[in-house]
């Protein structure tokens, strides 16, 4: 009995031997030539119809990361703006108004309901399910810190100002909620960037296969031309037909599916990035401006002089500055560059009374600074909601835009994989039967 590989090697002979008395005739030899080309146009439609699937999950993971994406900024925000509010609350005395505290608290269950949205759309035992328990977490101390520092407060009580400035520090300290909440924002916009970057990934494959099954096909033509003198075989030219039409559908439908994601990523992406910055900042500025009346100058900054939340609130303007020059260079239409031109103005407006409202407080005249940040009328608090209601419309547009981008990306895709898999088994049934057609002159 003879061992396993001397078994296999003889039979790997006696099948390169059958293969050479088959190329010794022309029956044998257009068999040969059948089989060569039914394969390689099966493995160019196969190649192409991954490649082609995976080009279109990769787009439908676009589309669905950017609400993804939209969700965690809008988390950012409804936390950062009950910050907010509960600091507008407190400065406003011991009778704290509906229409704020109503805010505070739909920014609280706002935040809930996103973070259980997001909890269902991250990987269990991912680094962003991580943040999530960890925001999850923390909130309810937080929300119980306000609510001492509201109690206190409403018993003019010292003690509410070191509660709040207590709460805040756990909502936007170092290892606090809304640094959580960045992470987990910058996070997935780099996997909504990874997945756009593998939706637009040329399938280069696909294409050199593509064109090695139309040179095969012409060589067997000319061979067919050379050998009967007839100038067409029906089925190779069919075969070359499906094929031909399978790589200009794979070259057109990524070359669509490109521009839609590139204009997704160029019109809305880039701009949501900035204008979701901008938003941080204006709420990070809210939240100081009203810290600095709260404390008084109790907390200072390193120098040992400055009080540390107006150090916090010019650094966080300037940046909300240049994030909206950022913005409005980027903005590609009107209705995208009204809205940050009018947050521009907006903030100028605010810098102006937050200064007026700190020269009245380094008077000793607190009354008539809380009047010039949180009174009524022209106020620092208007010039606030001008920016964060301008910021929101041209984030909306910008969503909107992105949205659509990635819809028609992803729409030119969609039946790329199907379309390639069902030509592909055309072009090789077709192949076979024109050198069938050949070999039954031989009988």
């Amino acid at each position: 009995m003879p061992a396993p590989d001397e078994g296999r090697g003889k039979a790997w002979r006696e099948g390169a031997e059958r293969l050479r008395r088959a190329a010794r005739t022309e029956p044998g030899r257009l068999r040969l030539i059948g089989a060569a080309l039914a394969l390689a146009v099966v493995v160019f439609g196969a190649v192409t119809a991954w490649q082609g699937s995976d080009r279109y999950a990769s787009a439908d993971d676009v589309v669905g990361r950017g609400q993804t994406v939209k969700d965690t900024a809008d988390l950012y925000g409804a936390l950062a703006d009950a910050d907010t509010q509960a600091a507008t609350g407190f400065l406003a005395g011991p009778t704290e108004p509906s229409d704020v505290q109503s805010a505070y608290r739909g920014d609280i269950a706002r935040a809930a309901t996103l973070l259980s949205g997001l909890a269902e759309n991250v990987a269990p035992g991912s680094h962003s399910a991580a943040l999530i328990a960890r925001i999850n977490g923390r909130l309810p101390v937080y929300t119980g810190l306000i609510e001492r520092a509201r109690a206190a407060n409403r018993r003019d009580l010292p003690l509410g100002g070191a509660y709040l400035r207590y709460a805040n520090e756990r909502m936007a300290g170092t290892d606090g909620i809304l640094p959580a909440a960045e992470d987990l924002y910058t996070e997935q916009s780099a996997r909504l960037n990874a997945e756009s970057g593998s939706a637009r990934t040329w399938p280069r494959a696909a294409v050199a296969l593509g064109i090695l099954a139309l040179l095969l096909l012409a060589a067997a033509q000319y061979r067919n031309y050379r050998m009967t003198n007839r100038v067409f075989n029906r089925g190779m030219l069919s075969a070359t037909v499906a094929c031909t039409a399978v790589l200009l559908w794979l070259v057109a439908a990524q070359t669509a599916g490109d521009i839609g994601l590139h204009r997704a990523d160029r019109d809305g992406q880039q701009s949501l990035v900035v204008l979701n910055d901008a938003r941080v900042n204006a709420l990070k500025a809210r939240a100081d401006e009203n810290l600095t009346l709260i404390s008084r100058g109790s907390v200072v900054a390193a120098d040992g002089r400055t009080d540390l939340y107006e150090v916090d609130f010019g650094a966080k303007t300037a940046k909300l500055w240049a994030d909206l020059e950022g913005a409005r260079g980027l903005a590609d239409d009107a209705a995208g560059r009204t809205p940050v031109l009018a947050a521009i103005d907006a903030v100028a407006t605010w810098r102006e009374r937050h200064a007026a409202g700190s020269r009245a407080s380094a008077a000793g005249e607190f009354a008539r600074a809380r009047e010039e940040v949180n009174g009524r009328g022209q106020t620092s608090e208007q010039a606030f909601a001008r920016v964060n209601t301008a910021l929101a419309t041209a984030i909306a547009h910008e969503q909107d835009e992105f949205t659509a981008s990635a819809k028609n990306g992803r729409g030119a895709l969609a039946w790329l994989w199907l379309g390639a898999a069902v030509l592909a088994v055309l072009a090789a049934v077709s192949a076979i039967l024109g050198v069938g057609r050949r070999l039954s002159e031989y009988r």
